[in-house]
């Protein structure tokens, strides 16, 4: 069996050229027609996914071909874009850009040759005119295994510039299926690690969503982009689905949520789920217990450093977790996780759970790891091989423990993260999908702890 899914891959030559305005403005003008839109982000992304989440009503989802595999990539969109009406896929960087030193690994355009789907290429037209087409014609026959299907012109002046655009792009091949005026910058701010999420501002975040829907229906052609996404190729029948627990008692997993902790992939919950938890969600800036019953916890990454006044005056949910993981109930962190597991951050007081300071750095550490589990814990066996990503401005002293969580093997040999007792903690960003034994194995423990 196949399936076909209408879909389109929103690239572009490089980042900064408007791939988050015109894919999320296609969501929301898709969805504003009535179409169920199934919104995903190529690469390790947590935050754009929010604001796609906002364009369509359904939950944004990720498609990395490093943290998960290029076997898993098609099973995983249609697991996520099942009973939707048409897809819309946002790319990372430029098109042919990947993990450092492994060829088309984790690009756009692996991606996009994997669910088989036709390329929009949004172009920064803003300092050129007749150069646009040497621009196009080289991503168009770069591989001829990619198709662009069309080309969306932003940053366009004025009626002459759009003109000599149109007419140098003519010989191409390659169809103009929009063109964006130079407008004022949608509100969308960054900080030091992105955009601010849609947790933290979500009324101007659904604002700002409504004006990229409204410059996107202004000035493409959406009829002949999804007449583009219906022409996409049929896909094998194989969706991903999460592998189903042992019967018994569901143990209740609280998973940190709310403004601070942001960064989460979809499948990790629907992994515990089926594994046999009950997943309830708790806010560490506002909820001074942990939810009844907790027998394990799961803090992911997202924003303490912004948030680490608030947290650290949160007392009696600092020691409800400290209690917790002394009692070695299983604790998986992640990232902003190990930060609120250390003693201190930049000064405050947090869990203590770890021998360990944190403080903010004017490095960024950012870049894909492939790693080994040193010994057992909560979540994996001793010899456990999984990919991950690494993204934070902060730095943990030490930066591993007696027990680490983690030995990086790529790119540079180290050891990484905290194991003790029933805790993992890590900088690692992982992907559970790819070894969906990482959630068995912890909801297991949760029954038993």
């Amino acid at each position: 069996m196949t399936s076909s899914v209408p879909r389109l891959v929103v690239a572009a030559p490089s980042s900064g050229s408007g791939k988050t305005t015109v894919a999320t403005g296609l969501m929301a003008a898709f969805a504003a027609r009535g179409l169920a839109v199934s919104p995903h982000k190529v690469g390790p992304d947590y935050i754009d996914p929010g604001y796609h989440a906002l364009a369509t009503g359904r939950t944004g989802r990720n498609l990395d071909a490093y943290l998960c595999g290029p076997e898993l990539i098609a099973p995983l969109f249609l697991h996520g874009a099942r009973g939707c009406d048409l897809a819309v896929v946002e790319g990372v960087m430029g098109l042919y850009d990947g993990a450092a030193g492994q060829g088309e690994l984790a690009s756009t355009a692996q991606v996009a040759k994997l669910l088989r789907a036709p390329v929009v290429l949004v172009v920064d037209a803003s300092s050129q005119s007749r150069s646009v087409a040497a621009l196009v014609h080289g991503f168009a026959s770069w591989d001829p295994r990619v198709r662009l299907g069309g080309v969306i012109l932003n940053k366009v002046g004025s009626d002459r510039h759009e003109e000599l655009l149109r007419e140098a792009l003519e010989s191409s091949g390659v169809p103009v299926l929009g063109v964006l005026r130079r407008v004022p910058q949608v509100d969308t701010p960054s900080r030091h690690l992105g955009l601010v999420p849609v947790a933290e501002r979500r009324a101007e975040a659904l604002e700002a969503v409504a004006a990229m829907a409204a410059q996107v229906e202004r000035g493409c052609d959406l009829d002949a982009l999804s007449r583009l996404a219906s022409g996409a190729g049929s896909l094998p029948d194989a969706v991903w689905e999460p592998p189903v627990g042992s019967a018994g008692k569901r143990a209740v997993v609280a998973v940190a949520g709310g403004p601070a902790f942001t960064f989460s992939y979809a499948e990790h919950t629907e992994l515990l789920t089926a594994a046999g938890a009950e997943v309830v969600t708790f806010d560490p800036l506002r909820d001074e217990r942990l939810p009844e019953g907790t027998a394990g916890l799961v803090i992911g990454g997202g924003f303490p450093e912004v948030y680490a006044a608030e947290l650290s005056a949160n007392a009696p949910l600092r020691e409800a977790v400290a209690r917790l993981a002394r009692s070695g109930a299983p604790v998986a962190a992640e990232c902003a996780g190990l930060l609120y597991l250390c003693r201190e951050l930049d000064g405050r007081p947090m869990c203590g759970v770890l021998d360990a300071t944190a403080r903010m750095s004017e490095r960024l550490t950012l870049g894909y790891r492939d790693a080994v589990a040193v010994g057992d814990s909560a979540l994996a066996v001793a010899g456990t091989r999984m990919r991950g990503h690494e993204f934070h401005r902060t730095v943990v002293e030490p930066g591993a423990g007696a027990a680490p969580a983690w030995g990086i093997t790529a790119p540079a040999r180290r050891v990484e993260g905290f194991v003790q007792r029933g805790v993992h903690a890590s900088y690692l960003h992982t992907h559970w999908a790819s070894e969906p034994g990482v959630a068995r194995r912890f909801v297991e423990r949760c029954r038993t702890s």
